[in-house]
């Protein structure tokens, strides 16, 4: 079965805002997500990528845009399922306004009780996701052959869902994995299990260097803005 190359998309104006961005629109890259999108062309040279995914959020255009234009013989398809998780009422909010909210506990303690008020829930969130993944598994297998790679842009919170899916972690512990914008996270699947093989892969350290401001112990939702 194939490999599925899933990239967060770069770093948003809702990212540096401190908002929960959701499905708001509008919401675009800032001038390092562009970067990073930039970027993308050069880490992903030697993949011969088969199909590229995309939510139809502007922001996942937006980065899979420079990549598009190296590539001219790629094709974008858009796929609702692995859009952002709609968070509902909570939607363009204030992350700091968000954390005492009694449902945020719940959020990161408990996710798969947690359903957001307007919204959906964190279940739902991973079970259409990871439903899109199969049946594009299926597609792209069947098109260019069991050995095909191809890409999906996607979100913080899908891609942690997918993750544990791929390991068979309980969606209760998928705030114990991080992805920062536009880091590159690989599963291959085969017939009898899936394989993670990389993982929020930014090619850069510099998230790991001790911060003038001790890292929260929540999970960011939404993924979070990544390195400073």
């Amino acid at each position: 079965m194939p490999t599925l190359i899933l990239v967060r998309h770069g770093r948003s104006t809702a990212n540096t805002e401190g908002l929960l961005a959701g499905w708001t629109p509008g919401v675009a890259l800032d001038e390092r997500g562009a970067a990073q999108a930039a970027a993308l062309p050069g880490r992903l040279a030697e993949l011969p990528l088969s199909e590229v995914v995309s939510s139809p959020l502007q922001r996942c255009r937006e980065t899979l845009r420079p990549l598009l234009q190296a590539r001219p013989e790629l094709t974008v398809h858009t796929d609702e399922r692995i859009g952002e998780c709609h968070y509902g009422d909570w939607s363009g909010r204030k992350l700091a306004e968000l954390k005492d909210e009694p449902l945020m506990e719940v959020v990161q303690a408990h996710p798969s009780a947690a359903a957001f008020p307007g919204g959906e829930s964190m279940r739902a969130m991973q079970t259409r996701a990871a439903e899109a993944v199969r049946e594009w598994n299926a597609r792209v297998e069947g098109d260019h052959g069991p050995d095909a790679v191809y890409l999906m842009c996607s979100h913080g919170d899908i891609i942690k869902s997918l993750v544990a899916d791929a390991l068979g972690l309980h969606l209760d512990l998928f705030q114990r994995i991080s992805v920062e914008p536009c880091s590159i996270t690989a599963i291959r699947y085969t017939r009898l299990r899936p394989f993670l093989v990389r993982l929020g892969d930014t090619g850069d350290f510099t998230s790991l260097a001790p911060r003038e401001e001790p890292s929260a112990d929540d999970a960011p939702v939404g993924g979070g803005a990544g390195a400073p």
